[in-house]
Protein backbone atom coordinates (compact mmCIF):
# COMPACT_ATOMS: atom_id res chain seq x y z
CA UNK A 1 0.00 0.00 0.00
CA UNK A 2 1.40 3.50 -1.15
CA UNK A 3 1.57 5.46 2.00
CA UNK A 4 -0.19 9.37 1.44
CA UNK A 5 1.67 12.10 3.26
CA UNK A 6 -0.15 15.87 4.02
CA UNK A 7 1.13 18.39 2.45
CA UNK A 8 3.03 19.60 5.70
CA UNK A 9 3.66 23.68 5.81
CA UNK A 10 7.06 24.88 7.91
CA UNK A 11 7.99 24.22 11.25
CA UNK A 12 7.44 26.50 14.27
CA UNK A 13 11.11 27.33 13.83
CA UNK A 14 11.44 28.28 10.39
CA UNK A 15 8.00 29.93 10.71
CA UNK A 16 9.64 32.13 13.33
CA UNK A 17 12.62 32.88 11.71
CA UNK A 18 10.40 34.05 8.26
CA UNK A 19 8.73 36.25 10.90
CA UNK A 20 12.30 38.07 12.28
CA UNK A 21 13.66 38.03 8.70
CA UNK A 22 10.22 40.09 8.10
CA UNK A 23 10.74 42.33 10.67
CA UNK A 24 13.97 43.60 9.80
CA UNK A 25 13.13 44.03 6.32
CA UNK A 26 10.14 46.49 7.69
CA UNK A 27 12.50 47.89 9.93
CA UNK A 28 14.59 48.77 7.00
CA UNK A 29 11.90 49.68 4.60
CA UNK A 30 10.83 52.18 7.50
CA UNK A 31 14.08 53.60 7.87
CA UNK A 32 14.94 54.40 4.63
CA UNK A 33 14.81 57.83 3.29
CA UNK A 34 11.84 56.64 1.04
CA UNK A 35 9.32 56.18 3.95
CA UNK A 36 11.41 58.46 6.35
CA UNK A 37 9.60 61.60 5.27
CA UNK A 38 6.23 60.38 5.05
CA UNK A 39 5.05 59.12 8.59
CA UNK A 40 1.28 58.38 7.17
CA UNK A 41 3.02 55.75 4.98
CA UNK A 42 5.50 54.20 7.66
CA UNK A 43 2.13 53.93 10.04
CA UNK A 44 0.08 51.96 7.38
CA UNK A 45 3.07 49.90 6.41
CA UNK A 46 3.59 49.00 9.44
CA UNK A 47 -0.02 48.43 10.76
CA UNK A 48 -0.85 45.58 7.82
CA UNK A 49 2.36 43.57 8.06
CA UNK A 50 2.16 43.74 12.04
CA UNK A 51 -1.27 42.10 11.83
CA UNK A 52 -0.95 40.10 9.18
CA UNK A 53 2.08 38.40 11.11
CA UNK A 54 -0.04 38.36 14.22
CA UNK A 55 -3.00 36.70 12.01
CA UNK A 56 -5.69 39.31 12.09
CA UNK A 57 -7.11 39.59 8.61
CA UNK A 58 -9.88 41.21 10.21
CA UNK A 59 -8.10 44.18 11.12
CA UNK A 60 -6.64 44.53 7.39
CA UNK A 61 -10.68 45.66 5.75
CA UNK A 62 -10.64 49.22 4.35
CA UNK A 63 -13.10 50.29 7.04
CA UNK A 64 -11.08 49.29 10.30
CA UNK A 65 -8.28 50.63 8.96
CA UNK A 66 -10.02 53.87 8.50
CA UNK A 67 -11.10 54.12 11.86
CA UNK A 68 -7.93 52.59 13.55
CA UNK A 69 -5.49 54.54 11.55
CA UNK A 70 -7.34 57.66 10.16
CA UNK A 71 -9.40 58.73 13.33
CA UNK A 72 -12.68 57.97 11.15
CA UNK A 73 -15.92 57.10 12.99
CA UNK A 74 -17.24 53.68 12.91
CA UNK A 75 -19.16 52.89 10.04
CA UNK A 76 -18.23 55.70 7.92
CA UNK A 77 -19.05 55.88 4.09
CA UNK A 78 -15.77 54.21 2.56
CA UNK A 79 -17.30 55.20 -0.51
CA UNK A 80 -17.39 58.74 0.20
CA UNK A 81 -14.15 59.37 1.97
CA UNK A 82 -11.11 56.95 0.01
CA UNK A 83 -8.69 58.23 2.38
CA UNK A 84 -7.25 54.26 2.80
CA UNK A 85 -7.20 53.68 -0.86
CA UNK A 86 -4.94 56.94 -1.74
CA UNK A 87 -2.74 56.26 1.21
CA UNK A 88 -2.31 52.52 -0.22
CA UNK A 89 -1.51 53.46 -3.32
CA UNK A 90 1.34 56.39 -1.94
CA UNK A 91 2.48 53.08 0.55
CA UNK A 92 2.83 51.15 -3.06
CA UNK A 93 4.34 53.74 -5.21
CA UNK A 94 7.01 54.33 -2.26
CA UNK A 95 7.73 50.48 -1.99
CA UNK A 96 8.53 50.33 -6.27
CA UNK A 97 10.80 53.54 -5.12
CA UNK A 98 12.23 51.43 -2.37
CA UNK A 99 13.04 48.27 -4.46
CA UNK A 100 14.64 50.15 -7.49
CA UNK A 101 16.84 51.93 -5.50
CA UNK A 102 18.91 49.76 -2.53
CA UNK A 103 21.48 48.85 -3.34
CA UNK A 104 21.52 45.28 -2.47
CA UNK A 105 19.07 42.25 -3.19
CA UNK A 106 17.04 42.13 -0.34
CA UNK A 107 16.35 38.63 0.96
CA UNK A 108 12.40 39.33 0.80
CA UNK A 109 9.95 42.00 -0.75
CA UNK A 110 7.31 43.47 0.80
CA UNK A 111 4.47 44.30 -1.56
CA UNK A 112 0.93 45.57 -1.03
CA UNK A 113 -1.15 43.75 -3.88
CA UNK A 114 -3.69 45.78 -5.94
CA UNK A 115 -7.40 45.30 -4.25
CA UNK A 116 -6.16 44.24 -0.72
CA UNK A 117 -5.05 45.95 2.29
CA UNK A 118 -2.99 42.09 3.28
CA UNK A 119 0.58 42.56 2.38
CA UNK A 120 2.55 39.43 0.16
CA UNK A 121 6.26 38.11 1.06
CA UNK A 122 8.31 37.87 -2.50
CA UNK A 123 11.27 35.56 -1.16
CA UNK A 124 14.22 36.23 -3.18
CA UNK A 125 16.15 33.34 -1.58
CA UNK A 126 15.17 29.34 -0.37
CA UNK A 127 14.89 30.63 3.53
CA UNK A 128 11.05 29.90 3.74
CA UNK A 129 10.63 26.73 1.66
CA UNK A 130 10.37 23.24 3.52
CA UNK A 131 12.58 21.22 1.08
CA UNK A 132 11.42 17.44 0.96
CA UNK A 133 13.91 14.89 0.42
CA UNK A 134 14.97 14.15 -3.12
CA UNK A 135 13.05 10.62 -2.95
CA UNK A 136 10.05 11.96 -1.89
CA UNK A 137 10.05 14.42 -5.22
CA UNK A 138 8.41 12.65 -8.41
CA UNK A 139 11.02 12.09 -10.97
CA UNK A 140 10.44 14.56 -14.01
CA UNK A 141 8.98 12.58 -16.97
CA UNK A 142 11.30 12.67 -19.82
CA UNK A 143 11.04 15.47 -22.68
CA UNK A 144 8.62 14.64 -25.52
CA UNK A 145 9.17 16.18 -29.43
CA UNK A 146 5.33 17.53 -30.20
CA UNK A 147 3.59 16.15 -32.77
CA UNK A 148 3.01 19.32 -35.23
CA UNK A 149 -0.19 19.13 -37.16
CA UNK A 150 -0.18 22.76 -37.85
CA UNK A 151 0.79 21.91 -41.42
CA UNK A 152 -2.45 20.76 -42.62
CA UNK A 153 -4.39 23.50 -44.43
CA UNK A 154 -7.87 23.00 -42.11
CA UNK A 155 -5.89 23.85 -38.72
CA UNK A 156 -4.80 27.25 -40.68
CA UNK A 157 -8.38 28.04 -41.65
CA UNK A 158 -9.85 27.16 -38.26
CA UNK A 159 -7.33 29.52 -37.03
CA UNK A 160 -8.35 32.75 -39.07
CA UNK A 161 -11.90 31.54 -38.45
CA UNK A 162 -11.69 31.74 -34.55
CA UNK A 163 -9.69 35.07 -34.93
CA UNK A 164 -11.88 36.52 -37.12
CA UNK A 165 -14.64 35.68 -34.32
CA UNK A 166 -12.72 36.85 -31.58
CA UNK A 167 -12.91 40.14 -33.07
CA UNK A 168 -16.33 40.29 -34.24
CA UNK A 169 -16.83 39.46 -30.46
CA UNK A 170 -14.13 42.33 -29.18
CA UNK A 171 -16.12 44.62 -31.42
CA UNK A 172 -19.76 43.64 -30.18
CA UNK A 173 -18.51 44.06 -26.70
CA UNK A 174 -17.14 47.54 -26.92
CA UNK A 175 -20.02 48.24 -28.60
CA UNK A 176 -22.94 47.01 -26.29
CA UNK A 177 -19.88 48.93 -23.17
CA UNK A 178 -20.37 52.11 -25.32
CA UNK A 179 -24.46 51.56 -25.16
CA UNK A 180 -24.64 50.97 -21.63
CA UNK A 181 -22.07 53.83 -20.97
CA UNK A 182 -25.22 56.13 -22.65
CA UNK A 183 -27.89 54.86 -20.48
CA UNK A 184 -25.33 56.19 -17.11
CA UNK A 185 -24.58 59.87 -15.21
CA UNK A 186 -20.63 59.03 -15.75
CA UNK A 187 -21.49 57.75 -19.50
CA UNK A 188 -23.24 61.21 -20.79
CA UNK A 189 -20.75 63.06 -19.04
CA UNK A 190 -18.16 61.58 -21.07
CA UNK A 191 -20.01 60.17 -24.52
CA UNK A 192 -18.66 63.25 -26.58
CA UNK A 193 -15.00 61.63 -26.45
CA UNK A 194 -16.62 59.08 -28.71
CA UNK A 195 -17.18 62.04 -31.37
CA UNK A 196 -13.73 62.01 -32.38
CA UNK A 197 -11.67 59.08 -33.82
CA UNK A 198 -8.51 60.41 -32.02
CA UNK A 199 -7.39 59.28 -28.52
CA UNK A 200 -8.52 61.56 -26.02
CA UNK A 201 -4.85 63.94 -24.47
CA UNK A 202 -4.60 63.86 -20.75
CA UNK A 203 -2.53 66.97 -20.90
CA UNK A 204 -0.14 67.36 -17.69
CA UNK A 205 2.35 70.73 -17.49
CA UNK A 206 5.90 70.22 -16.27
CA UNK A 207 7.13 73.43 -14.22
CA UNK A 208 10.49 74.83 -14.06
CA UNK A 209 12.06 73.03 -10.78
CA UNK A 210 15.77 74.29 -9.25
CA UNK A 211 17.93 71.53 -7.28
CA UNK A 212 21.03 71.93 -5.30
CA UNK A 213 24.06 71.56 -7.41
CA UNK A 214 27.14 68.55 -6.87
CA UNK A 215 29.26 71.43 -6.12
CA UNK A 216 26.95 72.62 -3.67
CA UNK A 217 26.16 69.45 -1.36
CA UNK A 218 29.84 68.84 -1.82
CA UNK A 219 30.46 71.97 0.30
CA UNK A 220 27.40 70.74 3.14
CA UNK A 221 29.25 67.11 2.83
CA UNK A 222 32.99 68.95 3.44
CA UNK A 223 31.16 70.24 6.57
CA UNK A 224 29.36 67.47 7.64
CA UNK A 225 31.21 64.43 6.78
CA UNK A 226 28.87 61.30 5.59
CA UNK A 227 25.69 63.40 4.71
CA UNK A 228 23.95 62.94 1.10
CA UNK A 229 26.83 60.53 -0.29
CA UNK A 230 24.53 59.25 -3.00
CA UNK A 231 22.06 60.00 -5.04
CA UNK A 232 18.67 58.43 -3.57
CA UNK A 233 19.66 60.92 -0.57
CA UNK A 234 20.23 63.79 -2.48
CA UNK A 235 16.73 63.15 -4.46
CA UNK A 236 14.61 61.85 -1.77
CA UNK A 237 15.80 64.22 1.28
CA UNK A 238 15.97 68.21 1.82
CA UNK A 239 19.32 69.64 1.78
CA UNK A 240 19.27 70.82 5.38
CA UNK A 241 20.87 73.97 5.07
CA UNK A 242 20.48 76.45 7.89
CA UNK A 243 17.97 79.41 7.26
CA UNK A 244 20.57 82.08 7.59
CA UNK A 245 23.39 80.02 4.76
CA UNK A 246 23.49 82.06 1.74
CA UNK A 247 23.37 80.08 -1.91
CA UNK A 248 24.64 81.30 -4.71
CA UNK A 249 22.75 81.70 -7.87
CA UNK A 250 25.23 79.39 -9.86
CA UNK A 251 24.19 76.77 -6.75
CA UNK A 252 21.25 76.03 -8.46
CA UNK A 253 20.31 74.22 -12.12
CA UNK A 254 17.21 73.62 -14.16
CA UNK A 255 16.34 70.17 -13.54
CA UNK A 256 14.24 69.58 -16.21
CA UNK A 257 13.37 65.46 -15.83
CA UNK A 258 11.52 66.60 -12.96
CA UNK A 259 8.18 68.99 -12.24
CA UNK A 260 4.97 66.89 -12.53
CA UNK A 261 2.39 67.61 -9.59
CA UNK A 262 1.57 64.93 -6.97
CA UNK A 263 -1.70 65.37 -7.13
CA UNK A 264 -1.63 65.89 -11.47
CA UNK A 265 0.22 62.95 -11.44
CA UNK A 266 -2.89 61.13 -9.25
CA UNK A 267 -5.50 62.37 -11.64
CA UNK A 268 -4.13 61.07 -14.26
CA UNK A 269 -3.92 58.25 -13.26
CA UNK A 270 -7.23 58.51 -12.07
CA UNK A 271 -8.51 59.97 -15.70
CA UNK A 272 -6.59 56.88 -17.84
CA UNK A 273 -7.96 54.36 -15.98
CA UNK A 274 -11.51 55.40 -16.29
CA UNK A 275 -11.08 56.16 -20.37
CA UNK A 276 -9.91 52.78 -20.70
CA UNK A 277 -12.57 51.29 -19.01
CA UNK A 278 -14.88 52.96 -21.03
CA UNK A 279 -13.13 51.75 -24.03
CA UNK A 280 -11.75 55.19 -25.23
CA UNK A 281 -7.82 55.43 -26.06
CA UNK A 282 -5.97 57.97 -24.42
CA UNK A 283 -2.50 59.47 -24.20
CA UNK A 284 -0.71 61.28 -21.79
CA UNK A 285 1.30 64.44 -23.15
CA UNK A 286 3.76 66.38 -20.25
CA UNK A 287 5.40 69.85 -20.57
CA UNK A 288 5.96 70.90 -23.69
CA UNK A 289 5.09 67.15 -25.23
CA UNK A 290 1.65 68.71 -27.01
CA UNK A 291 0.66 72.21 -29.02
CA UNK A 292 -2.56 73.91 -30.02
CA UNK A 293 -2.51 72.20 -33.31
CA UNK A 294 -2.52 68.69 -30.59
CA UNK A 295 -5.95 70.31 -28.93
CA UNK A 296 -7.47 71.13 -32.08
CA UNK A 297 -7.28 67.59 -33.54
CA UNK A 298 -7.92 65.96 -30.53
CA UNK A 299 -10.48 65.86 -27.23
CA UNK A 300 -8.50 66.76 -24.53
CA UNK A 301 -8.57 66.60 -20.34
CA UNK A 302 -6.15 69.80 -19.03
CA UNK A 303 -5.30 69.14 -15.77
CA UNK A 304 -3.65 71.40 -13.14
CA UNK A 305 -4.54 75.19 -13.11
CA UNK A 306 -1.96 77.80 -12.06
CA UNK A 307 0.65 75.57 -13.25
CA UNK A 308 -0.58 74.74 -16.78
CA UNK A 309 -0.74 77.85 -18.73
CA UNK A 310 -3.44 76.02 -21.16
CA UNK A 311 -5.71 76.16 -18.34
CA UNK A 312 -5.41 79.62 -17.80
CA UNK A 313 -5.77 80.52 -21.16
CA UNK A 314 -8.74 78.00 -22.00
CA UNK A 315 -10.73 79.03 -18.53
CA UNK A 316 -10.28 82.69 -19.61
CA UNK A 317 -13.62 84.50 -19.56
CA UNK A 318 -15.83 81.56 -18.57
CA UNK A 319 -18.13 81.86 -15.58
CA UNK A 320 -16.07 80.39 -12.39
CA UNK A 321 -12.03 80.97 -13.32
CA UNK A 322 -9.12 80.96 -11.34
CA UNK A 323 -7.55 84.19 -9.90
CA UNK A 324 -3.95 85.50 -8.76
CA UNK A 325 -3.78 88.67 -7.01
CA UNK A 326 -0.81 90.06 -5.48
CA UNK A 327 -0.04 86.40 -4.56
CA UNK A 328 -3.35 85.68 -3.68
CA UNK A 329 -4.60 82.91 -5.51
CA UNK A 330 -8.53 82.09 -5.77
CA UNK A 331 -11.30 80.80 -7.52
CA UNK A 332 -13.71 84.08 -8.21
CA UNK A 333 -17.38 84.15 -10.20
CA UNK A 334 -17.89 86.80 -12.92
CA UNK A 335 -21.09 87.92 -11.83
CA UNK A 336 -22.52 90.69 -9.48
CA UNK A 337 -21.89 90.22 -6.20
CA UNK A 338 -19.35 87.20 -7.46
CA UNK A 339 -18.33 84.97 -4.86
CA UNK A 340 -15.02 83.71 -4.36
CA UNK A 341 -13.27 81.00 -2.99
CA UNK A 342 -9.67 80.42 -1.63
CA UNK A 343 -7.99 77.75 0.29
CA UNK A 344 -7.24 77.67 3.96
CA UNK A 345 -4.89 76.92 6.37
CA UNK A 346 -5.03 75.30 9.79
CA UNK A 347 -3.31 76.27 13.18
CA UNK A 348 -0.13 75.01 12.22
CA UNK A 349 0.04 76.41 8.64
CA UNK A 350 -0.84 73.20 6.81
CA UNK A 351 -3.17 73.45 4.07
CA UNK A 352 -6.78 72.09 5.81
CA UNK A 353 -9.31 72.98 3.01
CA UNK A 354 -8.91 73.61 -0.76
CA UNK A 355 -11.03 74.56 -4.06
CA UNK A 356 -10.85 72.91 -7.38
CA UNK A 357 -12.65 73.40 -10.34
CA UNK A 358 -14.24 71.18 -12.83
CA UNK A 359 -14.95 72.15 -16.36
CA UNK A 360 -16.43 70.79 -19.06
CA UNK A 361 -16.64 72.39 -22.50
CA UNK A 362 -18.21 70.92 -25.69
CA UNK A 363 -16.91 73.24 -28.39
CA UNK A 364 -13.91 74.74 -26.59
CA UNK A 365 -11.95 77.36 -28.43
CA UNK A 366 -9.47 74.89 -29.51
CA UNK A 367 -13.52 73.54 -31.35
CA UNK A 368 -12.85 69.99 -29.95
CA UNK A 369 -14.65 69.32 -26.47
CA UNK A 370 -12.16 69.58 -23.62
CA UNK A 371 -12.63 69.23 -19.85
CA UNK A 372 -10.13 70.95 -17.16
CA UNK A 373 -9.76 69.47 -13.76
CA UNK A 374 -7.91 71.85 -11.54
CA UNK A 375 -6.99 72.23 -8.05
CA UNK A 376 -5.80 75.62 -6.43
CA UNK A 377 -3.18 73.67 -5.14
CA UNK A 378 -2.13 69.71 -6.28
CA UNK A 379 -4.28 68.29 -3.41
CA UNK A 380 -7.56 69.55 -5.45
CA UNK A 381 -6.37 68.34 -8.38
CA UNK A 382 -6.33 65.01 -7.67
CA UNK A 383 -9.53 64.97 -5.20
CA UNK A 384 -11.23 66.40 -8.30
CA UNK A 385 -9.91 63.87 -10.66
CA UNK A 386 -11.38 61.46 -8.25
CA UNK A 387 -14.45 62.57 -8.35
CA UNK A 388 -14.89 62.89 -12.01
CA UNK A 389 -13.96 59.37 -12.36
CA UNK A 390 -15.70 57.78 -9.96
CA UNK A 391 -19.24 57.40 -11.08
CA UNK A 392 -20.86 57.29 -7.22
CA UNK A 393 -18.97 60.84 -6.74
CA UNK A 394 -20.05 62.23 -10.16
CA UNK A 395 -23.56 61.13 -10.11
CA UNK A 396 -24.10 62.81 -6.75
CA UNK A 397 -22.02 65.85 -8.04
CA UNK A 398 -24.43 66.30 -11.12
CA UNK A 399 -27.78 65.62 -9.28
CA UNK A 400 -28.80 69.32 -9.20
CA UNK A 401 -28.15 70.78 -12.66
CA UNK A 402 -30.85 71.44 -15.28
CA UNK A 403 -32.63 68.02 -16.47
CA UNK A 404 -30.81 68.39 -19.90
CA UNK A 405 -27.32 69.32 -18.84
CA UNK A 406 -25.67 66.83 -21.21
CA UNK A 407 -26.01 68.98 -23.83
CA UNK A 408 -24.64 71.70 -22.11
CA UNK A 409 -21.09 73.56 -21.09
CA UNK A 410 -20.95 72.70 -17.08
CA UNK A 411 -18.40 74.20 -14.63
CA UNK A 412 -18.28 73.09 -10.93
CA UNK A 413 -16.62 74.72 -7.67
CA UNK A 414 -15.54 71.38 -5.17
CA UNK A 415 -14.55 72.12 -1.85
CA UNK A 416 -11.96 69.88 -0.50
CA UNK A 417 -11.17 69.08 2.94
CA UNK A 418 -7.33 68.17 3.53
CA UNK A 419 -5.54 66.06 6.39
CA UNK A 420 -1.86 65.70 6.50
CA UNK A 421 -1.92 66.36 2.97
CA UNK A 422 -4.13 64.14 1.92
CA UNK A 423 -7.39 65.07 0.32
CA UNK A 424 -11.30 64.26 1.44
CA UNK A 425 -13.92 63.45 -1.16
CA UNK A 426 -15.00 67.11 -2.75
CA UNK A 427 -18.05 68.26 -2.62
CA UNK A 428 -19.69 70.76 -5.14
CA UNK A 429 -20.37 74.56 -3.72
CA UNK A 430 -21.22 75.90 -6.75
CA UNK A 431 -22.22 74.84 -10.47
CA UNK A 432 -23.55 76.98 -13.89
CA UNK A 433 -23.82 75.02 -17.15
CA UNK A 434 -25.07 77.12 -20.39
Amino acid sequence: MTEVRENVGPTEEAAERMRKTILVELEAILTSPIFRGSERCKQFLEYVVTHHLNGHPELLKERTIGTELFGRPPGYATGEDPVVRVQAGQVRHRLEQYYQTTPTKPKLRIELPLGTYSPSFQWNTAEPVEKLPAAESPAPAPPQAPKSRWRHPMVWAFVAALLLLAAAVGFVQTSMRQARLQKDTLGQFWAPVFASQQPVLICLTKPVVYRPTQDLYRKYARQHPGAYTNEVERTTQPLAMRSDESVQWGDMYDAKDYGVAVGDAYAAVDLSGLLGRIGKPSQVRIGSNYSFEDLRNSPAILVGAFNNGWTMQMMTNLHFSFTEEHEDFSIREAAPGSRIWRPRANARGQLAEDYALIGRILDSKTGQFTVFIAGITSAGTQAAGDLISNPVSLERALHALPANWQSKNLELVLEIPVTDSVPSPARVVASYSW
